[in-house]
């Protein structure tokens, strides 16, 4: 049902560029047969306002990686710098939830930690919405933060850091759907105690799962048909297991790519003070309005990054 409804909204968007392109070609082509500047005008606005739009399905073109579709489980821990980064942990907290906000995704605090004298030492936020868990990879690593201390009698200017990680919210409902031509069903005479009958009779089941070759034996009984009933209960319960092992798998190859985080590997760099500056150091993207990022506008540096990673033009791609 996700993926149905990922591709209803990218078809639905496709539709809508190819409507407004479509009016706006046709407006030129009226402009120019009238020769009116005002309808000309209008054109070009329409061609104009639809340049967020193309940017916006470039970027969704660059979520191709499995689970980038998911929503996301994001985790806040403070790190070196004592009461300013368990403070700090907090202004990223809020800093997230901003962004959230402005997607129109829904964000909800999950577990918390406070810290004994102010911010947090840990939080974990469930965040909901379209390509949640791909935007918000681009945040994994560690953010440090440069400013002057409120928690320092003397003023003086501290850095505190604190580790962001994410990873998708996947749905552990695994629904099994076992048709008679998914495995192979074969009866046998049973051996062993249980009487005359047991040994004489084809009461023994054995079930083959053909995808997974998972085999399910059972001979306890006296009736085939409360064997068979048995055999497939159980194997219906080894295929949920087989399933959520593999769906744990998938995660713990999504986790072993990402950069270990370390102290000294800051991915962001938020300064404060002498001067008022967002840098991101794996792209070069800078903002000078630190309060606007720190407000959750977040989407230049997540477009940046995921630019980047897909090895294509910034700028050939704004065009």
């Amino acid at each position: 049902m996700r993926e149905k409804g990922g591709l209803e909204r990218s078809l639905a968007n496709y539709k809508g560029l190819e409507t407004g392109f479509s009016d706006a070609e046709t407006l030129l082509e009226l402009g120019d047969e009238m020769g009116d500047p005002d309808t000309l005008l209008e054109a070009e606005q329409s061609l104009l306002s639809l340049v967020p739009k193309v940017r916006d399905a470039e970027i969704e073109q660059m979520f191709g990686e499995k689970f980038d579709d998911a929503n996301a489980i994001l985790d806040i821990n403070s790190g070196a710098g004592g009461t300013d980064a368990a403070d700090w942990a907090a202004m990223l907290k809020r800093m997230y939830l901003g962004w959230a906000a402005h997607m129109h995704f829904k964000a909800v605090v999950v577990d918390e930690e406070a810290h004994e004298d102010a911010g947090i030492k840990s939080c974990r936020i469930e965040v909901s919405g379209p390509y949640a868990y791909g935007y918000l990879k681009s945040e994994i690593g560690v953010h440090r933060l440069v400013r002057i201390s409120p928690f320092d009698a003397n003023a003086r200017r501290h850095t505190a850091f604190a580790s962001v990680d994410a990873i998708p919210d996947i749905d552990d409902d695994i629904e099994i759907d076992l048709k008679d031509s998914d495995y192979r069903k074969d009866v046998f005479r049973s051996g062993g105690p249980g009487g005359q009958s047991v040994n004489t009779t084809d009461s023994a089941v054995r079930l083959t799962h053909l995808a997974t070759g998972i085999v399910v034996v059972c001979r306890d009984e006296r009736s085939q048909v409360k064997n068979y009933g048995k055999a497939l209960k159980i194997l219906k319960a080894r295929l949920y297991q087989h399933e959520a092992e593999r769906r744990q798998a998938e995660v713990d190859a999504v986790n072993a790519d990402k950069k270990k985080i370390e102290w000294g590997s800051q991915i962001r760099s938020y300064v404060l003070q002498p001067y008022r500056m967002v840098k991101d150091n794996r792209t070069g993207v800078e903002s000078g309005n630190t309060d606007k990022v720190l407000d959750g506008d977040l989407i230049d540096f997540m477009e940046a990054w995921l630019v980047q990673r897909s090895g294509r033009d910034d700028n050939k791609a704004s065009e």
